[in-house]
């Protein structure tokens, strides 16, 4: 049976709009975004399977890459395009919905301004949040964007962004694709240094937030910074 043959109210646009989007499964939310189905397979059903790939886990589906999506079949490049850019934007409003203008005060709150930017990706970035003398975010600036296991980071250009902010404190913080925080012997290097340098100018480091998928390591809060 095809989706146009099923009662209304099961067709998941229909049920989406007639009864809001919190009654749609994630298999069906999935196949709006899909958009249609194949000969032989409806697009719940396409959906279904994508997602049984991914283990029935949402954050296993979206750290997947077009190339991942494209393996599934039915799946091409317009429709894996249309899932990442889904994935994306769920965790920029995850990411906005994290309070802007109040103090950061502590690793938590640093992790609530990157977790969802950094922790599934597959790769390291390496950011800074700046600060202004009360503690409150001025900016975030992405330093650098490497692999799997190691970016490079400059200090001069961390330097140069605090000082066109007029910044008084900066947080590091950087990601591990592989799910272990604790730090490399180059993060206390590189901490070290930034640290330093800032220190020049009067900045100081405030933190430095190692994070992954549902873990974070604070340098402030194991006292080595």
């Amino acid at each position: 049976m095809k989706i146009k043959d099923w009662c209304p109210a099961d067709r998941p646009r229909e049920k989406m709009l007639q009864r809001g989007c919190e009654a749609l499964t994630d298999t069906e939310l999935l196949a709006i975004l899909l958009g249609s189905g194949s000969r032989n397979e409806t697009v719940v059903e396409m959906a279904g399977r994508l997602l049984r790939s991914a283990r029935e886990d949402l954050n296993v589906l979206g750290r997947y890459g077009v190339a991942d999506f494209m393996r599934h079949k039915g799946v091409g490049k317009a429709r894996a395009v249309v899932l990442m850019a889904a994935f994306e934007l769920g965790r920029r409003r995850q990411a906005t919905a994290a309070v802007r203008d109040e103090p950061v005060s502590s690793s938590h709150d640093v992790a609530a301004y990157f977790q969802t930017r950094m922790a599934d990706l597959p790769y390291e970035e390496f950011w800074v949040l700046f600060l202004n003398r009360a503690n409150r975010p001025l900016e975030t600036f992405k330093v650098s964007q490497g692999g799997i296991s190691a970016t490079v980071i400059d200090c001069r250009l961390i330097m140069r962004k605090a000082l066109e902010l007029l910044a008084s404190g900066i947080i590091l913080c950087h990601n591990h694709p592989s799910g272990n925080v604790s730090p490399s012997p180059s993060d206390m290097t590189i901490t070290r240094k930034i640290k330093e340098a800032a220190a020049f100018f009067d900045i100081s480091v405030v933190d430095h937030v190692i994070i992954a998928s549902g873990a974070r390591y604070s340098f402030a809060d194991d006292g080595v910074l």
